[in-house]
């Protein structure tokens, strides 16, 4: 046992008992991870193992996507407390999937903050593009959701007669495109825009509004039609 255990601290300053005691909701992001470390080392203490993966990858995004090897830099790090980690942000990802997958089925968006609420949990953790169609009826409610492509977005994947034979064929009275970049920028490309424009010109001929394209990235999303993309 190193001689800063957390065992000798008192018990309303370890963040174990302090979470049971005071909810998580108070305590720092080392002292979360302290807990999922569970123990130290010989010489450092599980809150001074978390300092340091913290220093050393800068964020809790870095630290989800560091190799053993990059872990392995950081002293008293070994296999067992990598796996500890990853698992604990792997839970935290299906809960975002379980949570997005439980909203209100058929749901009504007012407006681009709603949509993103409700697709956020969708593209959580993703590491690549991914595009889909929601469907919508003559009340705004989704219906139906259409992937549409996995990967780069371009004109070459995303084509409108993709977007609309679905759409044709379930009798939506509009659609929303929504994807994501993992990139952490929300801010459109030229094919983003480009793309958009001709989604909207090919909705016009066949009756079908295109009611908005949301990117959506961490912890941000961008909204075409506020942008000015779609009139």
């Amino acid at each position: 046992m190193g001689k800063n255990s957390i065992k000798q601290w008192p018990e309303d300053e370890r963040p174990r008992e302090r979470l049971l005691k005071f909810g998580p909701q108070g305590m720092s992001t080392a002292q979360l991870l302290a807990i999922i470390l569970r123990m130290g080392s010989r010489d450092k203490s599980a809150i001074e193992l978390a300092r340091e993966i913290l220093q050393k990858f800068g964020s809790l995004g870095e630290i989800e996507d560091a190799s053993v090897a990059e872990f392995s830099d950081v002293k008293g790090i070994g296999s067992a407390k990598v796996a500890q980690i990853r698992a604990a942000f792997e839970l935290g990802r299906r809960l975002m999937q379980s949570k997005g997958d439980a909203a209100v089925h058929e749901p009504s968006f007012k407006n681009s903050r709603a949509v993103y609420e409700y697709y956020r949990p969708r593209f959580y953790g993703m590491k690549k593009e991914k595009v889909i169609c929601a469907l919508l009826d003559t009340k705004n409610k989704v219906f139906k959701e259409i992937p549409v492509s996995d990967g780069i977005l371009n004109s070459s994947l995303v084509h409108p007669r993709e977007v609309f034979r679905y759409a044709i064929k379930e009798a939506a009275a509009a659609v929303i495109i929504i994807h994501n970049h993992p990139s952490g920028d929300p801010n459109p490309s030229r094919d983003d825009i480009e793309i958009t424009k001709r989604l909207v010109e090919t909705g016009r001929l066949v009756g079908i509004n295109v009611l908005d394209h949301i990117i959506i990235s961490d912890g941000k999303y961008l909204s075409l039609l506020e942008k000015g993309y779609i009139s």
